[in-house]
This record gives C-alpha cells, sequence and structure tokens, in this order.
C-alpha cells in the first residue's frame, strides 16, 4: 500500500464547555474544561489511520507536547518526522464548545509556525510517486512543500482550513484533490458575501476553475458532494446525536482518502467517510472523538 504523509498542525486543545458562545464585552463561566490533543494535521493523520492507511505526520511541536507524540504512536501514526524544538511553545486552540455541541476556535500557532524548507526536503525525501500528501493551513511553507511534492510525483490532497487569502497565492495548479466545505469554496472562487450559494453552483464553478483535481464539498447536515475524473457522487449524511463537531470535518477527510488509498472506490469512500464524521460528533474532544475502521463498521452494520 501507498503511504500517506500528513504534514500539518499539532495543537494541544483546551476546551471550554458554555452554554452559548462568549461575546464582544462579555465575561461568562465555564462549566467545564478540558484539555485534548489537536491541530488539524495531528486529527487527520489519526484519522488515516483508523481508517486503515499507512500514517505518517510531519511538523513541529515544543518540548510541552511531547504527550502528543504518545498519542500519535497509539494511533498506529508513525511520528519520525516530527521536530521537537526547544524555544517555542507547541501550537494551542482555546475551543468554545456550547450546548448545541457547536463550537469557535482561537488557534495559536506556535511551533506550527516553524517548519523550514530543509526539514520539508529532508521529509519529502521519504516517500515517492502513488504516494499521497495531506496538508491543511495551519504551518507556513505549505507553497513550497505543495511544488517540492508534486515534483516527486505525489498525490497532493489540500484542505484549506482556515481559508485565508493567502490561500490564493499558493501554486494550487499542482493540488490533484480539494477538500472544501461551502464557506471555503465560495472564498476560493472569490463569491463575496455568498457562504450559502447553491451546491450545484459552488461545484460547476470549482470543476471549471481546478479541471484536472477531484473536487469533494462538505455541506454538513446536507451531507457532501464529489466531481472529478468524468464522475459525480452525492453523499447523503448520517445523522447521529451531537455532542461535539470539533474534528467531524478532519475524521471526513482522513477516512475519505484513507479509504481511496485501501482501493475503495469514491462512492465507497464518500460513503465510508460520511459515516465516520457522523460517528465522531458523539463524543468529546479532537482526536478522541475519531473513530476506528471496526467502530465506524459496526455501528453501520
Amino acid at each position: 500500500m501507498a503511504k500517506v504523509l500528513c504534514f500539518g498542525s499539532m495543537n494541544i486543545d483546551y476546551t471550554y464547555k458554555v452554554r452559548h458562545f462568549v461575546k464582544k464585552g462579555e465575561t461568562i463561566s465555564a462549566d467545564s474544561l478540558r484539555i485534548f490533543s489537536g491541530g488539524k494535521g495531528l486529527n487527520q493523520a489519526i484519522a488515516l489511520s483508523r481508517a486503515g492507511a499507512e500514517s505518517c505526520l510531519a511538523g513541529c511541536i515544543g518540548e510541552d507536547g511531547l504527550f502528543l507524540l504518545k498519542e500519535l504512536e497509539a494511533a498506529g501514526v508513525d511520528t519520525g518526522y516530527v521536530r521537537v524544538l526547544g524555544d517555542v511553545r507547541t501550537g494551542s486552540a482555546v475551543i468554545q464548545n456550547d450546548a448545541e455541541g457547536d463550537n469557535c476556535i482561537i488557534l495559536y500557532g506556535g511551533a506550527n509556525r516553524a517548519v523550514t524548507r530543509e526539514q520539508a526536503d529532508i521529509v519529502l525525501a521519504g516517500f515517492q510517486r502513488g504516494d499521497c500528501l495531506v496538508l491543511q493551513n495551519e504551518i507556513n511553507e505549505i507553497p513550497y512543500i505543495i511544488r517540492r511534492a508534486h515534483e516527486r510525483g505525489m498525490w497532493v490532497v489540500l484542505n484549506p482550513s482556515p481559508m485565508e487569502v493567502s490561500v490564493l497565492d499558493f501554486p494550487l495548479e499542482y493540488v490533484d484533490c480539494f477538500m472544501l466545505n461551502r464557506v471555503e469554496s465560495a472564498q476560493l472562487l472569490g463569491i463575496e458575501n455568498e457562504p450559502r450559494a447553491a451546491e450545484a453552483e459552488l461545484m460547476a464553478a470549482l470543476g471549471e476553475k481546478f479541471p484536472a483535481a477531484e473536487i469533494i464539498l462538505t455541506l454538513g447536515e446536507e451531507g457532501s458532494a464529489y466531481i472529478g475524473c468524468g464522475e459525480t457522487v452525492r453523499q447523503r449524511p448520517y445523522h447521529i446525536k451531537t455532542v461535539d463537531t470539533t474534528a467531524a470535518g478532519d475524521t471526513f477527510t482522513g477516512f475519505f482518502i484513507g479509504g481511496r488509498m485501501r482501493g475503495l472506490s469514491v462512492s465507497e469512500a464518500m460513503d465510508l467517510a460520511s459515516k465516520a464524521a457522523a460517528l465522531s460528533v458523539t463524543k468529546p474532544g479532537a482526536s478522541p472523538s475519531i473513530p476506528t475502521l471496526a467502530e465506524v463498521t459496526e455501528y453501520f452494520s
């Protein structure tokens, strides 16, 4: 089986359970505080491994984040490409989780912003044509990593979250697969003030802008959609009582890519990813909520 390299962020998540999100000028009391491992890179690497892929994670942490390596290794992720830095703290996130299970997040980049081109070259030297690279937008040097991975013939997957204007300057022509939500899609297309643009409109415009790429659009409670390789797939959602949505998108990404790497068809991988994402929202936290392939299979059998 080809390997999957997730080059991304690792965070310490401070999750506050609140009745509602804090407003400007307001001070509220949290019902609880729990500390979890997180970061989109870490979450997706764990989801990839739990989906049955040969998952590797590259990135940077501070010495305060060594426990993250233990959690990754326990999930079957190869952490040999992670650098531990002595002069910077691990990235962190402050997460408010409200009574409906929704969340809002403040990120501090920390060590995630300390990736160097030298590190990228050393890491990518361990991968070859046919291997997969999964990227998000929580580390630096992403344009360089995309170019170098493309030169090596890797299958490049980009989940541009959090979406920023700088993403428009990435070498997006080298991206083979985009994982997007509705808002990210509209921003990538330059559609202003239309975060609720119609699915069909978004998919058509994305297909025209990136004709050589596969595109997966996640639509929350409306499911997800795929276009690419002459194929269109519409995936229905699976509804389960929501506790915390923090890692649902990362779970979907990991299980879709993991399924594809195991030889599943697009429709099979979309269905598996939708089931895994639905199951992930039934538990609190980011990486602790990501189910295993066996748990997904058993729950939906």
